[in-house]
């Protein structure tokens, strides 16, 4: 199927690569910085301590969440658009997906706020902050489910487009069966060994950094249509599935 859109196929997926990019930055710093290194596993006291000494820090890292749920959302939007023509129901399934993600992002943050307030308030309870740091924590597990299930359908489109390599495709859908499994594993056997879950994480990280890194930096791959056409004049429009830009 021709793309007949004025933005070509390789800007739109250097634009999701590059808001793949931002999403992974917030997103990452906002866990391990804004939050983890105010954090202290088992110390109300001091985490409680901690929030109040860097409040800038700790309300920055909110931002930055709700700014990873709004890339999130446009990142998905743009997959959307470049990659409908493969199958229509499951791009659709890719954008309900991340919409529901990023949802779940924002209603988790109320565990963020919760913490924020009663650590900035008199007669705080540290305990109470400590447990709203360990709610969101769980929140932030649970929502590996949505993190996974969007990558499903973008995988299938990978697999199935001209536009991707078969093999990005495979390792994404791996990588989303990876993350829905996260979850099961913290929640189903909490008393596993670390190492399980560990290795878990690899093919998520290896699927996500590699579909972020392809679409940020190749885009999208050479097309065979696009050179026969300039190979031959008789070749017509009609018959190049996209228009790379």
């Amino acid at each position: 199927m021709t793309d007949t859109s004025t933005t070509g196929p390789r800007t739109l997926a250097r634009l999701a690569g590059l808001l793949y990019l931002i999403l992974a930055v917030l997103g990452g710093w906002a866990q391990l910085e804004a939050r983890g290194s105010l954090l202290v596993a088992g110390d109300a006291a001091r985490t409680a301590a901690n929030i109040v000494e860097h409040e800038t820090l700790f309300r920055l890292g909110l931002v930055a969440d709700i700014l990873m749920a709004t890339v999130f959302v446009l990142l998905g939007l743009v997959l959307h658009r470049l990659l409908h023509h493969v199958h229509e129901r499951a791009a659709t399934a890719l954008l309900v997906f991340v919409s529901v993600g990023a949802g779940s992002i924002l209603i988790n943050l109320t565990f963020h706020v919760g913490a924020l307030l009663t650590a900035t308030r008199p007669g705080y309870s540290a305990e109470q902050v400590l447990l709203l740091l360990d709610l969101h924590q769980q929140g932030y597990v649970l929502g590996g489910v949505f993190f996974g299930l969007w990558l499903l359908p973008m995988g299938y489109l990978a697999w199935r487009s001209e536009l991707l390599p078969s093999w990005l495709g495979v390792l994404v859908m791996v990588a989303a069966v990876a993350w829905v499994a996260d979850p099961l594993l913290a929640f189903g056997l909490p008393d596993a060994p670390a190492l399980i879950r560990t290795l878990v994480e690899v093919p998520t990280s290896v699927g996500e950094f590699g579909l972020m890194l392809y679409l940020l930096i190749l885009g999208v791959r050479p097309q065979r249509g696009t050179r026969q056409s300039q190979r031959s004049p008789s070749a017509t429009p009609d018959r190049n599935p996209v228009t790379t830009a």
